[in-house]
């Protein structure tokens, strides 16, 4: 039988009962819809970490304090610092595979104007540190190695500072007062957003680490060292070199365990994004329970039709139809069903996609592969439990099916 005639035929058998078509359809149009909304959130929620990992820098390397013990007893991490700024600079006049290196002091202070005040962190940081952080300013400029040769007292702003301390007026030019000492903004950082832990990332200003240093803080050693890998590829060989010259640093190439801590955002990009992946695959399989219901109830009407139908199937047969010519008829109309249910599945899945996404403002984002997957499950659900009643409908005795009422 051509394929053409047996579409025909699977399509008017199908509506000649819609209602009932519709409730048979119905399992395999929850279950798809259900599988595509999952999915678009989990992997929406996967592009949301991987965006907010990238905005803690490119190829991100930190260095920090190591540990120190007493009687015996570890103190924990960062509790023995020893970094300081010609760590840093040995870092980036020795090391062949980063891009950027940057010192980092670290203080809180109030921030006090002619509008107001603003209690938030300061980062005393060199020129490399935007580049580490693939930042850029809104207005106005960063500071330059001049500035930072000169310690002079000028100042970046965050966006979270400038939206409540100028909310109607650009900062760039104002005197601010950091503390008791008194800064020139010179720029407005753009915004960034939170962290993935709620870190308001523009709740920050920078100045220039000699600043910092000698005005602010000061403290002889640094919070960190940031640094930036050339590319991708060199992540690991560059933490490796990190090492080795911190521990030439600090005199500890003859042996001993490192009084500090190089790391990278690799790890944790690895473990958000692999928590969400299980999630997400995990809200998928429960969806998918759907689409074996709904094959079932799909095995269920068939077995209804083929009884129904049993005397046009014996019809059929005495006029020449083969036991595969039926066998493939019923199989057609099961799969029919289900590919429809799965195409309405699909429609209703990015709808809900899209309304949860808009209602909840989360992000979503459904992959061109969930979408051939879920229609060719779909598909092979409807194959899968209308084989029994397909094969049912085959073996039917000619003669028996005629005397059928």
């Amino acid at each position: 039988m051509k394929t053409k005639a047996l579409l025909a035929m699977a399509t008017g058998s199908i509506l000649k009962n819609k209602m009932r078509t519709m409730l048979t359809m119905l399992g395999i149009v929850i279950g798809v819809g259900a599988v595509i909304v999952m999915v678009a959130v989990g992997n929406g929620a996967q592009k949301q970490i991987e965006v907010q990992i990238k905005n803690l820098g490119t190829n991100l390397i930190v260095v920090t304090p190591g540990s120190t013990a007493a009687g015996g007893a570890s103190q924990g991490a960062q509790t023995f610092n020893r970094l300081t700024v010609a760590d840093a600079d040995k870092i980036k006049s020795d090391a062949t595979l980063l891009s950027a290196v940057s010192p980092v002091i670290v203080t809180r202070t109030q921030i006090i104007t002619g509008k107001g005040n603003w209690r938030t962190e300061i980062n005393g940081v060199s020129t490399d540190y935007l580049t580490i952080r693939d930042w850029g300013v809104t207005s106005g400029s960063l500071f330059t190695d001049d500035d930072v040769r000169a310690k002079r007292k000028v100042a970046v702003l965050g966006a979270t500072i400038v939206k409540n301390l100028f909310p109607d007026s650009d900062p760039v030019g104002s005197q601010i007062q950091l503390g008791h000492v008194p800064f020139t903004v010179i720029g407005v950082l753009d915004a960034k957003g939170q962290t993935s832990s709620g870190v308001d990332q523009d709740d920050i200003v920078l100045v220039p680490y000699t600043t910092a240093q000698d005005r602010l803080s000061g403290m002889v050693f640094l919070g960190q060292i940031l640094a930036s890998a050339s590319s991708p590829q060199n992540m690991v060989a560059a933490q490796e070199e990190i090492r080795g010259i911190m521990r030439d640093s600090h005199g500890l190439l003859g042996g001993g365990a490192d009084d500090f801590t190089v790391r990278d955002q690799t790890a944790i990009a690895q473990a958000a994004t692999s928590t969400t992946s299980v999630m997400t695959g995990l809200l998928a399989a429960i969806a998918s329970i759907s689409l074996v219901v709904g094959g079932i109830g799909i095995m269920n009407i068939m077995l209804v039709s083929v009884t129904e139908r049993t005397r046009e199937i014996g019809i059929r047969m005495a006029v020449g139809a083969r036991g595969s010519d039926v066998l493939t008829q019923f199989l057609v109309e099961s799969v029919v069903m289900s590919l429809l249910g799965g195409v309405v599945g699909l429609a209703l899945g990015f709808g809900g996609a899209a309304i949860l996404g808009h209602v909840m403002g989360w992000s979503t984002a459904t992959p061109l592969i969930a979408v051939f997957v879920a229609v060719g499950f779909s598909a092979a659900v409807g194959m899968f439990f209308g084989y029994y009643p397909a094969r049912k409908a085959a073996a039917l005795d000619p003669i028996q099916a005629l005397r059928y009422e």
